[in-house]
């Protein structure tokens, strides 16, 4: 790794706890983000503003999404883009239009299960509320009731003496959260949130509000070799990135234009305006290409030069299902990041882009894995795939290994952390 490049340790691990527990939704994880980002001397440009091609660290909004690049001296209109990917978002349970109802003496929220969460690992646990309202003005103020307001009761085991021999929750009546006892009155919950956030109730348009578990990261283990944590997938990712951006933007003579891409909505298959299906990065790449003077011509060049790292988590060998693995492919937690390969290409990797991979892993000094389905076994996707589909960029899916993924709490080890943000160091230094 270049000298004057930092190399992350234990200490980013530390920090990325604090990112996970101040993180508690999509629009949280941008937030800090670009507050990492300005720190690190980028500033914020609007899509509706004409854009300049002046050097420097620039990075737009679009709601739970975030876009950062930096443009080094002596960029020209065709230099090519680094790409770093990954998604704000993860599987929770989020408050519906009308949230408020209950039964038998309980006041309870409505809500609606987003992606694909472990359902059981919501049950009996301390749950807040955070996400953003959207005031009548058209502005948005982020809220994060970050305490024991909500729960999700399992029925005892008295009256479902075989609940465990399978236990099977239907999603609308097993999995609405209990949140007081009384009347219900319409408005409530809204009202209470409003409250939090320091508006008025009456000021509220829109909101979107979503439940997390208020339990802080933590390593576990003997020797602390475990980290423990909510919305590791995929913030795990969206904080390695922009540490490893803020990096190389204090580098001179970059070959590369690093660009941070941190899309909201993969956990239910990217088709938003903030999502990798949507336009939001072919926007942002192309005018920067033309803020610098570029053309059509120097847009598929540097497009055609480009490469995009995917980060997204991957599954850890599981001691107690092994056989649901792949043979010969066991990644281990602090092995170092994963190299996720599909030839049906539900990532995008190929013989090339893990060249690629390969390079960057030498060049930090970190070790890698390779991850790959047991043919028995539906693979999941990325932003991967639909990257490269849609803009023509080389791209490899990446990540970290870990346990219990799309749990409230899942489990990686932490040492990966680090080694994914010096690779990811490595990759975009060129």
């Amino acid at each position: 790794m270049s000298s004057a490049a930092p190399r992350f340790d234990r200490g980013h691990t530390d920090d990325l706890m604090t990112f996970l527990a101040a993180s508690p939704s999509p629009y949280h994880a941008v937030a800090n983000t670009a507050a990492r980002l300005e720190k690190a001397g980028f500033r914020k440009v609007e899509e509706t503003d004409a854009w300049d091609g002046t050097t420097g660290g620039k990075y737009v909004v679009r709601g739970g999404a975030i876009i950062a690049w930096y443009v080094p001296e002596g960029a020209t209109p065709h230099t090519p883009f680094r790409i770093v990917g990954a998604h704000t978002d993860s599987p929770n349970l989020r408050v519906k239009p009308q949230p408020d109802f209950g039964r038998e003496g309980w006041r309870q929220v409505a809500v609606e299960i987003y992606g694909g969460p472990l359902l059981n690992s919501w049950l009996d646990r301390d749950l807040g509320l955070a996400g953003r309202l959207t005031l009548r003005d058209g502005s948005h103020r982020l809220v994060n009731v970050d305490r024991p307001v909500l729960r999700v009761p399992q029925l005892a085991i008295h009256l479902d003496r075989g609940v465990n021999d399978g236990m099977k929750l239907e999603r609308q009546r097993h999995m609405q959260p209990i949140w007081g006892l009384g009347e219900v009155h319409e408005g409530d919950l809204v009202s209470f949130v409003a409250e939090e956030a320091g508006v008025d109730a009456e000021d509220v348009a829109g909101w979107d509000l979503m439940v997390h578990a208020v339990e802080a990261p933590a390593y576990l283990g003997r020797d602390r070799e475990l980290l423990a944590g909510p919305r590791m997938d995929n913030l795990i990712s969206v904080h390695a990135c922009v540490a490893a951006l803020a990096a190389v933007s204090a580098l001179p003579d970059l070959p590369y234009i690093p660009v941070l891409a941190a899309f909201d909505h993969e956990e239910n298959g990217s088709e938003a305006d903030t999502g990798a299906h949507g336009p939001l990065l072919g926007n942002v790449l192309e005018r920067s290409v033309y803020a610098r003077g570029g053309g059509y011509e120097d847009k598929a060049r540097a497009l055609a030069g480009s490469v995009c790292l995917s980060s997204d988590v991957g599954h850890a060998v599981h001691p107690n299902y092994s056989e649901r693995h792949d043979p010969t492919h066991h990644p281990r937690p602090n092995g170092g990041p994963i190299l996720k390969v599909n030839v049906n290409q539900r990532y995008a990797t190929d013989g090339s882009g893990r060249a690629v991979f390969a390079a960057a892993c030498e060049k930090a000094g970190v070790p890698w894995q390779s991850f790959v389905s047991n043919n028995d076994m539906p693979c999941g996707t990325t932003i991967g795939p639909i990257t490269a589909a849609r803009h023509g960029i080389t791209t490899v899916d990446i990540g970290v290994a870990c346990l219990s993924m799309h749990s409230a709490r899942e489990l990686c080890g932490s040492e990966d952390p680090h080694h994914l943000a010096n690779a990811l160091v490595a990759f975009l230094e060129g």
